[in-house]
């Protein structure tokens, strides 16, 4: 502190005894000088209500100079696109910071946020003094309340110091000062670093950071959020898009939805693993194609961020859903590895590739879930082993969030959680999400929903208070049947949680697998979206998804999740799991170790192989015959009609 007192006197003296020092009342360098000094009150009024209203989050006070001027170019435009103000001052070697932006040719200035406060370390009293005038301008802090001005400024200003050489005792002394206020300083050369938090946010000095990783180190430590004002892609943005659909002869690229593998994977990352904002394709892109072409897909979005958990991956992931299709000519549907994506010709013709998703991904989960995490970079894969070993790491994840909810029961809590996030494709649709009953996606969970809703109070998962259950047996609710009733616009009176043949939950087209009632069998089956054949029901599940899909409540149908079948309240008020006489064989293998420990807990051991699959039955009256021959226990139960 007492270093800055002594440069605040330094510069009055200045001041006073050489006034030509400074390009006084100046925004910009003049032909006298390029230095500005400190900001007068009509600059202060004007750039400093930008640290108040969020246009200018905080700045970065830079001491020294890069290694060469393209070094500080790179630095200086990295900073300008985080919005963040440059104060310069001090020189290294003889090289100053702010010279050698003008030596590359970039115009600083206020009117830049490249602000060349003065030659010598003295002037980095300027930036701190900047700061406290803000708390004081804009803050309400009295002047002389200096506990409050410091706090102010570490909660509120987000900067910090970027020392660029070799550091003197006089860097010290300022880089000791400005941890006062919270700003830590990130150096480019191996001084001792001061690494518990304490006064800081984070970390209150750091070193020997390359100069390509400086910045991003920087907004880390300083806890800065990244703010990305808009979406950089060729076509048009926003909801109005949302329920676009593209199809037949508009297709230029069709990507999953049982045509080709399809997987996307959102998984936590360590801080020096990610570049925030780095998209990554791999493989064929969509000019190496012709129209009307499918590739497989695989995109792996990489979080990092200090306060993110790992609960709050499959949260970011299922807003890929919503957050691609708002994007003009796009359409996204299903979500994990039954993703389904579509590009038109029109997007093609502006200039959208693939690269575009992920920059749609970046932009987006930063701008609606920045507070949870810091930095995001996505990796796009379309070459078949590579999309095929994403998925299989996928899957391990997938299971592993679905497993955290076994051992709570729908009794044990109150309150359940919608999703209405799929409402711009189905407008009458609500899913109703209890700890037994999984969403329909397979994306989300109870906990999912329930994380969810602490993340965006204001978004598509809500919570329900399940209230009197009014029958047990097919689980309805007086609160569900409330929210449900009014969140479909009246469409839908009453829903059940645990049925398919009375009052069944609407489907939307997101749905992982469709159960359907097989009269002639008293069983039902179930087809998941990977099976392209002919089902038993007589539809392949195209048709179904078409006939039950779009927030239809169709009695002796249901969408449901691949996790939901060996769930202990499935099907519950139609027999439960036993009721199942057939699925794909691949559904089955894929389940197979739930299926049998369910069956177990049913008393049914061999269950599993009861169930008719297409390798013994692509008919009902197959199917009639197989589980006849093995003695299904459907074929004793009460009639579904």
């Amino acid at each position: 502190m007492a270093t800055f007192f002594a440069e605040e006197i330094i510069e009055a003296v200045r001041y006073l005894e050489e006034p030509g020092s400074y390009a006084a009342n100046s925004e910009d360098p003049t032909d006298a000088t390029i230095w500005l000094g400190a900001a007068n009150d009509v600059i202060f009024r004007k750039r400093g209500v930008e640290f108040v209203d969020g246009t200018a989050p905080g700045f970065a006070a830079i001491v020294g100079a890069a290694p060469d001027p393209q070094t500080a170019a790179r630095i200086a435009l990295e900073l300008q696109e985080k919005n963040l103000y440059v104060f310069m001052c001090a020189e290294n070697e003889g090289k100053r910071f702010s010279q050698q932006l003008v030596e590359a040719n970039i115009q600083i200035g206020w009117p830049t946020r490249l602000v060349s406060f003065g030659p010598d370390i003295y002037q980095a009293v300027f930036a701190i003094g900047f700061a406290c005038r803000v708390a004081m301008a804009f803050g309400g802090i009295k002047p002389g309340d200096y506990r409050r001005n410091l706090i102010y400024n570490k909660d509120r200003t987000y900067a910090f110091v970027l020392a660029l050489g070799d550091v003197t005792d006089e860097w010290y002394a300022n880089a000791a000062g400005a941890i006062n206020w919270g700003f830590p300083t990130i150096a480019d050369t191996p001084i001792p670093e001061v690494l518990p938090t304490g006064i800081c946010t984070y970390e209150h000095v750091v070193s020997n950071i390359p100069h390509d990783q400086i910045v991003q180190k920087a907004v880390e430590v300083r806890g800065l959020k990244v703010q990305v004002a808009a979406v950089p892609i060729p076509v048009s943005y926003g909801p109005a898009f949302e329920g676009e659909r593209v199809r037949g002869e508009d297709i230029y690229l069709e990507m999953g939805g049982g045509r080709t593998v399809a997987v996307e994977w959102t998984t936590t990352k360590r801080m020096e693993e990610v570049e925030d904002g780095k998209v990554e394709v791999v493989g064929p892109d969509v000019g190496d194609i012709q129209p009307g072409a499918r590739l497989h897909f695989a995109m792996v979005a990489e979080v990092a961020g200090r306060n993110f958990q790992e609960d709050f991956e499959p949260i970011l992931e299922r807003q890929n859903h919503h957050l691609i299709n708002q994007a003009q000519g796009i359409m996204h549907i299903g979500q994990r590895d039954i993703a389904w994506i579509r590009i038109s010709k029109q997007a093609v013709e502006k200039g959208f590739r693939l690269e575009h998703i992920g920059k749609i991904i970046h932009a987006k989960y930063h701008q609606d879930f920045g507070a949870i995490f810091d930095k995001v970079q996505i990796k796009i894969y379309t070459e078949e082993e590579k999309v095929r070993e994403v998925l299989e790491k996928a899957r391990v994840a997938y299971d592993h969030r679905d497993t955290r909810i076994e051992g709570m029961t729908d009794e044990s809590i109150d309150t359940f959680y919608s999703c209405i996030l799929c409402q711009s494709f189905a407008p009458n649709h609500v899913c109703v999400i209890s700890p037994e009953r999984t969403g329909l996606c397979g994306a989300y969970n109870w906990l999912d929903c329930r994380a969810a809703y602490e993340i965006n109070p204001e978004g598509p998962n809500q919570p329900i208070q399940k209230g009197e259950c009014t029958d047990d047996r097919y689980g309805q609710f007086k609160g569900c049947n409330e929210y449900v009733r009014k969140a479909s616009r009246q469409k839908i009176e009453n829903v059940s949680l645990y049925s398919l043949m009375v009052d069944p939950m609407t489907t939307c087209g997101c749905c992982e697998c469709i159960a359907a009632i097989l009269p002639m069998c008293n069983g039902i089956m179930t087809v998941d979206r990977d099976f392209t054949d002919m089902t038993p029901c007589g539809m392949k599940f195209t048709t179904l998804a078409g006939s039950v899909g779009g927030g239809a409540q169709t009695p002796g149908f249901l969408g449901h999740s691949k996790y939901n079948i060996t769930q202990k309240k499935f099907l519950k008020g139609d027999g439960g799991l036993l009721r199942i006489a057939w699925m794909p064989r691949r559904l089955k293998e894929e389940i197979m170790d739930r299926l049998k420990k369910r069956g177990e807990e049913l008393g049914i051991p061999d269950f599993p192989d009861m169930i008719a699959d297409e390798t013994v039955a692509k008919t009902e009256e197959e199917v009639i015959e197989y589980i006849t021959q093995k003695g299904h226990p459907c074929l004793t139960m009460e009639p579904l009609l």
